[in-house]
């Protein structure tokens, strides 16, 4: 018994580790090149290893450039975003599930051709939109753009979840005298918790990672997001590409941090709609 559990944990170990191997590589050396030594950054042939550890270019990435502003606006942007998603997708997502009325299927498959889109292809449209409208270098403004492209998607996953909460749980509550509306707030909602998690999450990292739409539609430094703040490090006869590393080492802190605060949500709000 015991060496057939031994067997079967070297199989497995002998088939995830070339995938964590795979996984983990760019991060390994993202981290080494953000520890390298100036002078080894251009070294011909490169060494992977650097010969001296400088954990000095974190402190100088925090205090010579902008990365602190920058996190803190993508920190405002990702978050605005999510919570207007959620506070927008969430009620559609109840009423897709609890009512019926004509045209239902027709937004359904309009939700669907909306996630077909690509965010570039309405770029123009909407710069011209925020000139016209004198929102240019608004984090608000931008923020609202990315919930408006999130909020399909979280529809789409709210629904899915939303179906699998019995509505004799609902009904109980009326029989008692219970509102529509506090049903929902004391009951139906609760057991929503790990969907909106879940949604919550995504449209925090995909708002958290856009780049193309801020790019185009955010012109003062002072509104730069994290990734706006790591192009600028990017110069036009030199590249610092320590400085370059560690920005992606610190921009993926937070959304590494949310993963693992949010894990078992994560898992649960996946596989909860498996079984009904």
């Amino acid at each position: 018994m015991k060496n057939s559990k031994l067997t079967k944990t070297i199989i497995c170990w002998a088939v995830l580790l070339p995938v964590m191997v795979t996984v983990l590589f760019p991060f390994i050396v993202t981290l080494f090149t953000a520890l390298k030594p100036r002078k080894e950054l251009t070294q011909i042939p490169p060494n992977f290893l650097p010969s001296e550890f400088m954990w000095g270019n974190f402190i100088e990435v925090w205090n010579k450039t902008n990365i602190v502003e920058s996190l803190i606006n993508s920190f405002f942007i990702s978050t605005a975003a999510t919570l207007i998603a959620i506070v927008v997708a969430a009620p559609c997502a109840y009423a897709m599930t609890r009512f019926d009325f004509k045209g239902k299927s027709f937004y359904r498959f309009f939700l669907l051709v909306t996630q077909m889109l690509s965010p570039i292809v309405l770029v123009l449209g909407l710069f011209r939109l925020m000139v016209y409208l004198g929102v240019v270098d608004s984090l608000g403004f931008l923020a609202v753009i990315y919930a408006a492209f999130n909020v399909a998607f979280c529809v789409w996953m709210l629904q899915s979840y939303f179906e699998t909460i019995p509505k004799d749980l609902e009904e109980s509550a009326w029989i008692e005298g219970a509102s529509r509306f506090r049903s929902l707030l004391t009951i139906f909602l609760p057991l929503a918790i790990p969907a909106i998690t879940i949604v919550a999450m995504f449209t925090f990292v995909n708002s958290w990672n856009e780049f193309i739409i801020a790019f185009s539609t955010l012109r003062d430094s002072s509104s730069f997001t994290i990734q706006l703040g790591i192009i600028e490090m990017t110069g036009y006869y030199s590249i610092r590409w320590d400085y370059i590393m560690v920005s992606v080492i610190i921009a993926t802190i937070p959304v590494a941090i949310l993963f693992s605060w949010l894990q078992k949500h994560l898992i649960g709000g996946l596989t909860s709609g498996s079984v009904k």
